[in-house]
């Protein structure tokens, strides 16, 4: 296991204050006020909201942007831990020659829009299920009336057929009950295909719903799928009192590797990242692909120390390996991540969980990559 960072210079100090992330220990920013109470959770998750509060406007303030609910929803995502990546590419334009403007928040927001809504897509799909039972009732009941009213009528036609000293009328109404024998079956069948098709519907809904939970490049969970597992495994190890720890790791210069070698190149590193970290994964150890080179994992049962060192494990297994452009035959050179991991319990919260092992990340990346830091309790 390595260090922790050194103090970061003044810049950076200034968006670790945004983030929450200078006062590891659960101090109010600097120059704020806590509101009083005794540190239990529920005071603790009070101040978290006024740190959460401050540091949004602080960033506003600072940086002379508009107080809009597009620019709120941005600087709250980034800040209380729901979106880390934009966290950090908030950090690095802030870094930058150009800093943060109203232009470039703007560009910001377009690109961060496009991320669906786990709990529309949720309720879309629950109401399209309900629809489907619903239609497979209907149509299986009303297909079970139209085959017995068939079939007693298919009775009458014979009954009708069999008499001889019937007339005309009678002959007609046979052959009227012949007509409408023909229909109902028709619409029996009709209906058997309507019942066949709201199946595949079903099979194919499913289907989505599992794809919908799986990251298409990697082949594991995705961050949606993650954030369910996540408040699974929040519950049951609350109630049997077991440590639950979270960990952020992100690819060290990944923008190098997708310039030198191309985002085919790229994608083919992400992969092989992902087997890495899926030999570690069992029962107890969840890996997901976060979002592009950021991967995040779930440690049930061990404390961070113990998860911290599973990691590391794994980074040091791949930072011996050499991986070569298969197109090229060229050396990619050494490829590693960083890691940050936190204890879930330690804070008041899940989100804010995740934000200290995104903290935790960043103190790796600026310590010198290729490492795993653990995140201070708050």
């Amino acid at each position: 296991m390595t260090t922790k960072a050194t103090q970061s210079n003044e810049p950076v100090g200034r968006f670790l204050g945004w983030l929450g992330l200078r006062n590891a220990r659960g101090a109010p920013p600097e120059g704020g006020h806590a509101p009083p109470g005794d540190g239990g959770p529920l005071d603790l998750a009070r101040q978290a909201r006024y740190e959460l509060a401050a540091s949004i406007t602080s960033f506003l303030v600072d940086n002379d942007l508009d107080v809009t609910p597009a620019n709120l929803l941005l600087a709250h995502s980034a800040f209380s831990g729901k979106n880390p990546r934009l966290a950090r590419q908030i950090i690095a334009q802030a870094q930058s020659a150009d800093g943060i403007n109203q232009s470039w928040l703007n560009e910001l927001g377009e690109q961060d829009s496009g991320q669906p809504d786990r709990a529309d897509l949720d309720r879309l799909m629950t109401r399209l299920e309900t629809n489907l039972e619903s239609f497979h009732a209907n149509t299986k009941e009303a297909r079970t009336v139209t085959s017995d009213y068939g079939t007693e009528l298919e009775q009458h036609v014979v009954d009708l057929e069999q008499l001889q000293k019937t007339g005309r009328i009678v002959s007609n109404l046979a052959d009227l009950a012949k007509v409408m024998l023909d229909r109902t079956r028709k619409a029996e069948d009709d209906m058997r295909k309507s019942e066949d098709e709201a199946k595949a519907l079903r099979r194919s809904l499913e289907r989505a719903k599992r794809d919908a939970e799986v990251d298409f490049l990697t082949g594991l969970p995705n961050r949606r799928a993650f954030e369910t597992l996540l408040e699974r495994h929040h519950k049951e190890a609350r109630a049997a009192c077991e440590p639950l720890s979270v960990a952020f790791c992100d690819i060290d210069e990944f923008k190098k590797v997708n310039d030198l070698h191309g985002h085919d190149a790229g994608d083919r590193v992400i992969k092989a990242i992902a087997d890495t970290l899926a030999r570690i994964s069992n029962d107890h150890c969840h890996v997901a692909r976060h979002g592009g080179e950021e991967f995040v994992m779930l440690f049930r049962g061990m404390t961070p120390t113990q998860a911290a060192e599973k990691l590391d494990d794994a980074r040091e297994a791949l930072a011996d390996r050499r991986l070569i452009n298969r197109k090229t035959d060229e050396p990619f050179g050494q490829i590693t991540f960083s890691g940050g991991v936190a204890d879930i319990f330690g804070y008041g919260d899940t989100r804010a969980a995740l934000k200290a092992a995104d903290g935790a990340l960043y103190k790796a990346k600026a310590a010198g990559r290729n490492r795993v830091e653990i995140a201070d309790a708050a």
